[in-house]
């Protein structure tokens, strides 16, 4: 079992994640900036969101739920990237590959994590207006 919490400056690479030996499925959700901020019918373009942190939390608290995720749902591996800095729509800012034996537990695991660093991680995001 093992986990990778990464935090890096701009919009994050294309990469797959090779599979974890033993891994049935590997689930990969990527955060894409969106072209437009708000709900319709009062959302605005946007160029980009600029994301901050308090970086020691956040590396701490997204390494914390990971190894959560990692027990709770029996998963073989969990590799987390989110960005800072500026990231133009259409750009990734969040990625996450979740390794399991079976796909249900890798489906219920990206849900369970992406809603729990929504709620407890200090990464902030500013739209940048178009």
């Amino acid at each position: 079992m093992s986990v990778r919490v990464r935090i890096l400056e701009g919009s994050l690479p294309q990469r797959p994640e090779p599979p974890a030996i033993g891994a049935g499925a590997v689930f990969v959700f990527d955060g894409i900036v969106r072209p437009r901020e708000g709900t319709p019918p009062h959302d605005t373009p946007i160029a980009a969101l600029d994301y901050t942190a308090y970086r020691p939390m956040a590396d701490q608290t997204l390494e914390a739920i990971a190894r959560e995720a990692l027990q709770r749902f029996g998963l073989l591996a969990i590799d987390v990237e989110h960005s800072l800095g500026r990231v133009n729509a259409g750009e990734s800012s969040f990625r996450l590959a979740i390794h399991a034996a079976h796909r249900r537990e890798a489906l219920d695991a990206a849900n369970w994590f992406i809603d729990r660093m929504k709620a407890d991680v200090p990464i902030w995001k500013t739209p940048v207006r178009a």
